[in-house]
């Protein structure tokens, strides 16, 4: 199959024309989020979109995934042999959103505060328009509707296990990602190494509690903790290449005592992202490590648990710069930009394990404002971004499949 010159502006047209219906899908999905492991109803709605679409389905993959595909109808055969796949992510966080957006969420304590619903709402999208155009392109389209990406071990892994990208195998996986510091209108691409590997850490610092008055009969594992998080810093500080990005944070410590009560333990979580995986698991052993050691000097103990999570995101170079080519062709010079990589962490980095993969960011800022990042209570997405993420989906996926 070749692609007709016409067809970037045939896409444009369908994206305005049906940019309302997929603003309130959009819309709709902001509402009513799912944390990860939880998306029922979120699975069920897709499901019922891709009914009114005339696609045909399988729901209930890795737990809430769907998969859809969409067969090319044209009497040619080129390409008809080729599968390419377009991955949106639809699990929520557990934030409280604040009031005042006029479609706020309805379920207190979760919010789409990463962008997930853009995702699947686009990919829907992208899916009514190729369905649209199944006559003007041979060879498939497969749309992963991914649950689970908030959360370790992820969806990817249990999607790829259930056949996302077999039977017939794909040929490339393409992900899109909502950026707030990029103005609404633009993409971004980056080939190679675009995001980091990412684990979980979870320390118990055990001492022996008592009254605050009397420090001297107690093992204060409030102290132990405050020289264990000091300490640790000195794993990226003191023990990494300083030309292998590392980050090691820890966002939550529990010392559940009281004003005047030392407590037998204290909590912390954390996270540990790197470039390298070599380096990522000597870093681990230095974690485990050093915690025993402080916790021990100060006649404490510790658990360290790390949690493995996802490796690191690789853009495979042909694939991203096929994509950039064709994504100035239907967005135009001014529309495409280049980004750096960043230390985020995406279970998407898995299906580059299997397939060439391209992950992608979106623009979703407002231009001259300063835009609150995901994962915040106060991000916001310019929904003008939708049309066009989801026009541009479908085109990536024709020009795949020439």
């Amino acid at each position: 199959m070749s692609i007709s010159t016409h067809i970037p502006e045939h896409i444009q047209e369908l994206a305005q024309q049906y940019a309302d219906d997929t603003v309130a899908i959009r819309r709709h999905l902001h509402q009513y989020p799912e944390l990860s492991l939880e998306e029922h109803e979120t699975a069920k709605f897709i499901c019922g979109r891709l009914d009114d679409y005339d696609i045909h389905y399988r729901s209930a993959v890795a737990g809430n995934g769907v998969i859809a595909e969409i067969q090319g109808q044209a009497e040619t055969a080129a390409g008809s042999g080729r599968v390419t796949a377009l991955r949106a992510d639809i699990d929520a966080l557990p934030i409280q959103e604040p009031a005042g957006l006029e479609f706020c969420s309805q379920r207190p304590g979760v919010m789409h505060a990463c962008g997930h619903d853009i995702h699947s709402a686009a990919l829907l999208g992208a899916g009514r328009i190729l369905q649209t155009l199944r006559k003007q392109f041979s060879g498939t389209v497969r749309l992963l509707f991914q649950p689970s990406e908030e959360r370790i071990p992820g969806g990817a892994l249990g999607m790829i296990q259930a056949g996302a990208l077999s039977s017939p195998p794909v040929g490339s996986v393409i992900g899109q990602h909502v950026n707030p510091d990029l103005p609404v209108g633009k993409v971004a691409f980056h080939s190679g190494f675009f995001m980091a590997s990412v684990d979980d850490i979870f320390i118990t610092v055990r001492g022996r509690g008592g009254h605050a008055a009397k420090p001297h009969q107690n093992i204060d594992p409030v102290i132990i903790t405050a020289q264990l998080l000091s300490g640790l810093q000195h794993v990226v500080s003191r023990s990494a290449d300083p030309l292998t990005p590392s980050v090691l944070s820890f966002g939550r410590v529990i010392a559940d005592g009281a004003h005047n009560v030392i407590p037998n333990e204290v909590q912390i979580e954390g996270t540990f992202r790197t470039t390298d995986d070599i380096w990522r698991y000597e870093a681990h052993e230095q974690i485990r490590r050093i915690s025993g050691a402080i916790a021990g000097s100060m006649g404490g103990s510790v658990d360290v648990d790390i949690r493995v999570g996802y490796p690191t995101v690789i853009n495979e170079p042909s694939l991203t710069e096929r994509l950039r080519s064709s994504a100035i062709e239907y967005l135009g010079h001014d529309g495409v930009v280049d980004v750096p990589p960043a230390m985020w962490a995406e279970d998407f980095a898995y299906y580059g394990r299997e397939a060439a993969a391209c992950f992608y960011n979106l623009g979703v800022g407002t231009p001259g404002k300063d835009n609150a990042p995901v994962h915040s209570p106060s991000f916001r997405a310019e929904e003008s971004c939708i049309a066009p993420a989801a026009g541009l989906l479908s085109y990536l996926a024709l020009t795949e499949l020439s």
